[in-house]
């Protein structure tokens, strides 16, 4: 477990105010705020990465089954058809709205799964101290992906289809669409346990294994 850090005084910016102040070493469960506005510059968190990424693993397991199994099967007429997350996008280039199944395919899919394994790459690294290459870049991409990720808009459509389509079909719920809406609730909880600050320290920070070799 890596604990929290115990630098000496550091320079930070508030995000609200933009006021340049120090900020002395946090202890673990701490939250340190501005001296002008009050508002949070950043949580140190109690346990280090344990709790961020035992929740992004579980993010990923659910990840997987949601993309492996159908999410709704529709029987109309005795003819049946089901669909994955990727093959509701799909379907939109066969209905001739390819725009339309990329911002679909890139926000519900590609850009979710990409930032889900992307932090665990990285909070696998700083929990193990192993120093895995492009941690950083990994992470710099990740935060400016986070926002553009929208599982919870993608779900919201498939609850509005479900209502219209249930009087004309009948519709059965697959594995993938229960997985798709725990992921939903596991990964937003996922991403408001991680800091942001306190990952760029940790891979800032030379690892111990490294401090030995060199001793």
């Amino acid at each position: 477990m890596i604990e929290a850090a115990e630098h000496p005084d550091i320079l930070f910016i508030c995000h609200e105010c933009d006021a340049l102040q120090k900020v002395p070493a946090m202890e673990p469960g701490s939250v340190a705020t501005c001296r002008c506005c009050g508002s949070t510059l950043f949580r140190c968190p109690r346990g280090g990465t344990e709790v961020p990424l035992a929740l992004f693993v579980s993010s990923l397991i659910l990840f997987l089954i949601a993309n492996s199994y159908p999410i709704m099967a529709l029987e109309i007429a005795g003819i049946e058809r089901e669909t994955t997350l990727l093959g509701s996008a799909l379907a939109f280039i066969h209905e001739g709205y390819p725009a339309l199944a990329v911002i679909v395919a890139l926000s519900s899919v590609l850009i979710p799964g990409f930032s889900i394994l992307g932090l665990v790459y990285v909070l696998l690294s700083i929990h193990h101290q192993l120093d895995w290459p492009f941690t950083k870049p990994l992470l710099r991409w990740v935060s400016r992906m986070l926002p553009w990720g929208m599982m919870d808009v993608f779900l919201l459509g498939i609850l509005v289809s479900l209502v219209k389509l249930s009087a004309l079909a009948d519709v059965v719920l697959g594995p993938g669409f229960y997985a798709f809406a725990v992921l939903i609730v596991l990964y937003a909880a996922a991403v408001s346990s991680l800091e942001p600050h306190f990952l760029w320290e940790q891979l800032d920070r030379p690892s111990t294994r490294h401090a030995e070799e060199t001793a």
